[in-house]
């Protein structure tokens, strides 16, 4: 995410804290990090990934969009997202998420249109688990998802759905971004 990203989201989620009388180890063991992990997130010097945000949303009743982009949703009926309108989110540099469904109340998932860049081939990548389950519609390009001891390839047209609370890493291959549909429930 970029810096004033961060910034921003430190902030609301400080806010959250104190609107609510929430410890900050509460909050931290809830994300399974540390408490001075979970400071510097509030402080706006790490990145809190946007599964952690979903955590925190879902514990505490607020919907994730104000933790990400400080709105709070509006439509109950419908609500539509025309292409490219979607507000983003840069998870991390080579992650850019779109949420298909910001200004929807009381969603039951997070849809998200995700690009991943391809990655330097020194074979680190960030590893993540979130509670629940995800479902992965490769849209464009080549996606290769590490699950627990197993590597899989998909390639557009291809789906994946899992239980995220595996440790899980995704990555460009073929030296193309990855576009791709995600559904975390």
């Amino acid at each position: 995410m970029a810096e004033e990203t961060l910034k921003q989201i430190g902030q609301r989620l400080r806010g959250l804290r104190e609107v609510l009388d929430i410890p900050a180890e509460e909050i931290a063991a809830l994300c399974e990090i540390s408490t001075e992990h979970y400071a510097r997130i509030e402080q706006g010097e790490a990145d809190p990934g946007v599964y952690r945000l979903a955590k925190i949303a879902k514990r505490y009743g607020i919907a994730l969009d104000v933790l990400l982009f400080g709105e709070e949703p509006r439509m109950n009926s419908y609500f539509v997202t025309r292409r490219g309108k979607g507000l983003s989110v840069d998870r991390r540099e080579d992650y850019r998420y779109q949420s298909l469904a910001s200004g929807f109340r009381g969603r039951q998932v997070e849809p998200f249109l995700v690009t991943v860049d391809p990655q330097p081939g020194d074979g680190r990548h960030h590893k993540s688990r979130h509670e629940g389950q995800e479902f992965d519609f490769i849209m464009e390009g080549t996606l290769q998802i590490s699950l627990g001891d197993k590597t899989l390839t998909l390639e557009t047209g291809d789906s994946i759905y899992f239980d995220s609370s595996e440790l899980h890493c995704m990555y460009a291959v073929g030296g193309q971004p990855c576009t791709f549909l995600c559904i975390v429930i």
